[in-house]
């Protein structure tokens, strides 16, 4: 389940987490993905710092996405959505959505001897 999170609370919502993961595509529509500390300044996510990869790719493709995640079994990852702008070597990045994401649910434990779909056991008992 999400929550909506008011663009006006993002500040506060940042505030909480350590760093994030900075989503960017490539031409062929890759993936690209880099941790960041990732800042509010004059109502825009600030990253600075960026890399030649996100760099062009943000010149290419200025939709972007953080995901902040969470700080714990039970906490919710922060998800941004955004238009992006280089500013030298830093990406200025206009909020659009923003949402907290449900944590991750649990694997159900297998019962002893119980087979993964491709053949691999799967062991639990760590968790």
């Amino acid at each position: 389940m999400s929550i909506p999170v008011e663009l006006a609370n993002l500040a506060g919502e940042i505030a909480r987490y350590r760093y994030a993961y900075l989503m960017t595509t490539d031409g062929d529509g890759a993936p690209h993905a880099v941790a960041v500390v990732a800042g509010l300044q004059g109502g825009e996510v600030v990253v600075d710092g960026i890399g030649r990869h996100t760099r062009e790719n943000a010149l290419q493709r200025s939709t972007v996405a953080l995901v902040w995640p969470p700080l714990s079994e039970a906490s919710h990852s922060l998800i941004v959505d955004g238009q992006a702008t280089v500013a030298g070597a830093s990406l200025r990045i206009t909020a659009t959505r923003a949402v907290l994401h449900r944590p991750a649910p649990r694997p159900e434990p297998k019962p002893a001897g119980a087979r993964a779909s491709d053949g691999a056991e799967l062991d639990l008992s760590d968790r």
